[in-house]
């Protein structure tokens, strides 16, 4: 497996392995919590990830031993007047809506904490694996603020308004079993990253092209009705129709051999 390495900052990695790209959080000493800069490194190499048209699905991870990713870093916010904290807002929402706007798919590896923005950081993802140590939850109004990573429109969306309303309200942090079974992670693994990861490469293997437009139909569907779904889905289909890729998957699946994707 070919690998290589590319640092955003002083907290912010990518990691390829091929075709699967892993946005590593690695700020180890504040247990990953979002500082304006890891901020500004989180959105960068989402930008440079988006550009990348050989990367077929993102991992989301961290190298942190207990957590995943605490939130916001409310030391740091601590000692904001309230003129800079209203200047670094928009720096902190480009950090989650550039997960969330990735154009490939993408999964969340969740071991230990997700807290806040670290769990709005999975939330952003398609699918979030987590391991037995795992505790999620957004207690932002335990500290009088709320959920601002998206947390109030993609908790609803995965779990209902109602469950979203108890989880928000009460603050609660939830232990892993009772995480999957509310759908707040999807899937329990012994090691998260190692099953995400291998969850990417089954993802790798499919067309480029068909999975951005299949992500795009997704995320672009939801929330409208029936038949302003289908329109969606018609386009994004029209998109592939006449693309390489679909010439190559239906020339490989006559021919009985592994497509070779030419990502266009």
């Amino acid at each position: 497996m070919s690998e290589s390495e590319q640092r955003f900052g002083e907290f912010v990695v990518v990691r390829r392995h091929e075709h699967v790209a892993e946005l590593v959080l690695d700020r180890p000493k504040a247990m990953n919590a979002v500082s304006t800069e890891m901020a500004r490194s989180i959105a960068a190499a989402c930008d440079a990830l988006a550009a990348d048209r050989g990367v077929r699905v993102t991992v989301l991870t961290s190298t942190h031993e207990r957590a995943f990713c605490v939130g916001a870093d409310l030391k740091e916010r601590n000692s904001f007047s309230d003129a800079e904290l209203v200047r670094q807002r928009p720096t902190a929402r480009a950090a989650y809506t550039g997960v969330l706007e990735l154009p490939m798919p993408t999964v969340a590896a969740v071991h230990g904490f997700a807290l806040g923005g670290g769990f709005e950081l999975a939330l952003a993802c398609d699918l979030i694996v987590a391991d037995g140590t795992a505790v999620v939850g957004l207690p932002e109004v335990s500290v009088g603020v709320i959920p601002g990573g998206g947390g109030t429109q993609l908790l609803p969306r995965r779990v209902g308004a109602a469950r979203a309303a108890e989880l928000v309200y009460t603050a609660r942090r939830v232990q892993a079993t009772e995480a999957r079974e509310l759908g707040l992670v999807d899937q329990l693994a012994d090691d998260a990253r190692t099953e995400a990861l291998a969850i990417a490469a089954r993802i790798a293997a499919n067309s480029p092209v068909g999975l951005r437009a299949a992500k795009r139909a997704l995320r672009l569907g939801q929330g409208l009705d029936l038949r302003a779904g289908l329109e969606v889905e018609d386009a994004a289909w029209r998109s592939v129709a006449f693309s390489g890729d679909r010439a190559e998957g239906v020339a490989a699946f006559n021919e009985k051999r592994k497509p070779q994707w030419p990502g266009e």
